[in-house]
């Protein structure tokens, strides 16, 4: 990404964030005054803003009549960090060309296909972004006969625009990195014990996981796998379990870094150290994830709501084709726990 130049260019709130060195989600924050931003970094966002003369007051003049200016966007959850910074991703973006945003969460399938109807026929929003919320058959359906724009993250749909990452080798670079440390004892941390919406991260990690494994002659031991549910709490509990085996692992790959985050308390609540008794790798790059030191797969969360959002407002101009897809980047951030 490059700094937007020239005469009769606008920058825009990526080109703030590149030039500031900080996420969308940060510019955002900073340059509404809302908390749990630094002093510091809000000064120099605003310094950065005002020199690019980046203005985040939406201008819709060029807005077809007749629409809503509300854009939808459909999560699992709504307290999760990771679904947070998507959301805050995409409400980042969406005021320079106009919109507003609307933020449901949808805990079933019942409840993201009442959702699908809602945007299909309510006219309250004239797009909508699908979080890590796979479809079915009617789903698309109603949603491409409705005059909606659509874009999906965290899955690949083939009728819509998707963001996507590849969580097998989310997986494998998390692993490998374990396993070139010289652990063969490696525990697994993972997602939802029931998934009434069939999330296909936690499975793409797991065969991540297991890939690696074996390409390092490294037999999967399904004892060493345990469910944390995504937080920090369930994380404690599961690294707990693995623990208790009488053998227990010498290394965790936590799926989220609020996983990882319980199991480094685990180990602090039985007097290990990490990483010298327990290593320890998250997924996310979470804002405590630096001060914690973990070692963690970092994959720009807030870049998929930004991405997302981009695409969605390209769609409703007509630029955004139903096949294209984004693969967004993952680089694992090495620190201490590891």
């Amino acid at each position: 990404m490059t700094a937007t130049s020239g005469p009769n260019s606008r920058a825009t709130i990526e080109d703030v964030a590149l030039a500031a060195s900080v996420s969308v989600a940060t510019v955002s924050r900073a340059l509404r005054g809302l908390p749990n931003v630094a002093e510091s970094t809000r000064v120099r966002v605003e310094q950065v803003a005002s020199r690019l003369n980046y203005h985040a007051h939406p201008n819709a003049s060029g807005l077809a009549s007749g629409r809503s200016l509300n854009i939808a966007i459909a999560v699992p959850v709504l307290n999760s960090w990771y679904f947070s910074e998507v959301v805050a991703g995409a409400e980042a973006v969406l005021p320079e060309a106009g919109y507003s945003l609307l933020v449901t969460a949808t805990s079933s399938s019942a409840e993201r296909s009442e959702f699908v109807r809602w945007a299909a026929f309510s006219g309250s929003a004239d797009g909508v972004i699908m979080v890590d919320l796979p479809l079915d058959s009617n789903d698309v359906q109603l949603l491409s006969r409705a005059e909606l724009a659509v874009v999906t993250t965290g899955f690949d749909c083939p009728e819509f625009p998707s963001v996507v990452v590849d969580n097998v080798a989310v997986g494998v670079l998390a692993t490998k990195h374990l396993i070139d440390r010289g652990h063969r004892r490696i525990g697994i941390l993972t997602g939802q014990s029931e998934d009434p919406l069939h999330f296909t991260v936690p499975s793409d990690r797991v065969d991540g996981f297991k890939r690696a494994l074996l390409e390092s002659g490294i037999d999967f031991d399904p004892n060493l796998e345990c469910t944390g549910n995504f937080t920090t709490s369930g994380g404690r509990e599961a690294m707990g379990s693995l623990l208790d085996l009488d053998e227990s692992p010498t290394a965790v790959f936590a799926m989220s870094d609020e996983m990882a985050f319980g199991a480094i308390w685990a180990a602090h609540d039985r007097g290990l150290t990490v990483p010298g008794d327990l290593a320890v790798v998250g997924v996310d790059d979470h804002d405590m994830s630096e001060m914690l030191g973990l070692t963690t797969v970092s994959q720009q969360v807030d870049q998929h709501g930004v991405v997302a959002a981009r695409w969605l407002t390209d769609g409703l101009g007509g630029a955004t084709k139903a096949s294209e897809s984004a693969e967004m980047n993952i680089e694992l951030v090495v620190r201490t726990t590891t």
